[in-house]
C-alpha cells in the first residue's frame, strides 16, 4: 500500500492527532474523510487539505455506518482507517467525594474502546470488498493507545482500562481479519501537544516534558502523523503496538 493511493477515514480528525494524520495523509496523495463531533472545525480542515466530513459520534452505531457510507461514496472506498478520537478525563477510584462515578468509567470506556472497535468493524466491511493489491493486501487499521495502557497513573483507571482494551485487541483482531487481507496495528503515544495540553500553564508542560529522557520534549502529532503514514506502507507490520514517547515510562 501507498499513502498516494490510499482512501483513509480518521476519526478525531479535526483537531490533535487526528488533524495532524490526515494533513499528512493528504499532503501525500491520500483521500481523506475526517469523522468528528466538530461540525465547525471539521468542516474548515477538510476543506484545508481538499477532503471530506462527516458529522460522527464513534459510539453510535447508525452515526458511523452513515459516516462509512459517505466515505466510500465520496472516495470510491476505503483502504485505511485511523482511529484517533479520544476523551482522557480522569477521576480516582475513591476520592473525597466517594468512589468513582460509574458513568465516568462507562463513558471513558465508550468512546474510547467501544469508538474505536465500531469504526474499526464497519471499516473493515468495506475494506474486505477492495481488490487485492499483489500481496494480498486490501486495508489497514491503525487505532491509538496510549502509554498510559502499560503504565498509567493514578486518577487514570478508566483511561488506561480504556487503552488497555485497544492494545488487547490488536492481536485478535489481525488474526480475525487476516483472511480479508486487511492489518490492524496500534499506536501507544506518550505525552504529546494536543489541544487539552496546549491549553496547560507553561510551567506545565515544560514539567511534563522534562521526564521525557530522549528527546525532552513534548511530542510533536506531525511525528503520529508520519508513523501512520509508515505502517501505512509497511506491509509486513500487523498485530503489533508501537510506542511513540521518547523512552518515557511514567510513575
Amino acid at each position: 500500500m501507498q499513502l498516494s493511493t490510499t482512501a483513509a477515514v480518521i476519526t478525531g480528525g479535526a483537531s490533535g492527532l487526528g488533524e495532524a494524520t490526515a494533513r499528512h495523509f493528504a499532503a501525500n496523495g491520500a483521500k481523506v474523510t475526517l469523522l468528528d463531533r466538530d461540525a465547525e472545525r471539521g468542516p474548515k480542515v477538510a476543506e484545508e487539505i481538499g477532503g471530506y466530513f462527516a458529522q460522527t459520534d464513534v459510539t453510535d452505531e447508525d452515526s458511523v455506518a452513515a459516516a462509512i457510507a459517505l466515505a466510500v461514496e465520496k472516495m470510491g472506498g476505503i483502504t485505511a482507517a485511523v482511529n484517533c478520537a479520544g476523551i482522557g478525563t480522569a477521576e480516582k477510584t475513591i476520592h473525597k467525594e466517594g468512589p468513582h462515578s460509574l458513568d465516568h468509567y462507562r463513558r471513558i470506556i465508550d468512546i474510547n474502546l467501544v469508538g474505536s472497535f465500531n469504526v474499526a468493524r464497519l471499516a473493515a466491511v468495506e475494506m474486505a470488498k477492495n481488490e487485492p493489491e499483489p500481496d494480498g493486501a486490501r486495508g489497514v487499521i491503525i487505532n491509538t493507545a496510549s502509554v498510559a495502557a502499560f503504565d498509567g497513573q493514578k486518577g487514570q483507571v478508566g483511561y488506561a482500562s480504556s487503552k488497555g482494551g485497544i492494545v488487547g485487541m490488536t492481536l485478535p483482531m489481525a488474526r480475525d481479519l487476516a483472511r480479508e487481507g486487511i492489518r490492524v496495528m496500534t499506536i501507544a503515544p506518550g505525552i504529546f501537544m494536543t489541544p487539552m495540553l496546549a491549553g496547560l500553564p507553561e510551567e506545565v508542560q515544560k514539567q511534563l516534558a522534562a521526564d521525557v529522557p530522549n528527546p525532552p520534549r513534548l511530542g510533536d502529532p506531525a511525528e503520529y502523523g508520519r508513523l501512520a503514514g509508515f505502517i501505512v506502507e509497511m506491509g509486513y507490520l500487523n498485530g503489533e503496538v508501537i510506542r511513540i514517547d521518547g523512552a518515557l515510562r511514567m510513575r
